[in-house]
């Protein structure tokens, strides 16, 4: 079985798709250094793990989000 050294990652759009926001909002994400990404052969690629932690904590509504209080 022969494995790619790519199937750990995703492409900018395949990303996008999996957080259901926009590609343009994701390189937005990325530039800001909030989802960490390589750039390789000019294409965004986001790993797999990396992604599902920073889709578990994201909110893709729009404005300010309320700031969560521990107390």
């Amino acid at each position: 079985m022969v494995t790619s050294p790519f199937e750990n990652y995703l492409d900018l759009v395949e990303a996008a798709r999996l957080l259901n926001i926009h590609p343009q909002s994701l390189r937005r994400l990325i530039k800001q250094k909030k989802v960490p990404a390589v750039l390789f052969a000019g294409k965004y690629l986001i790993e797999r793990d990396k992604l599902e932690m920073f889709k578990s904590n994201y909110d893709p509504r729009p404005g300010r989000k309320p700031i969560r209080r521990l107390l």
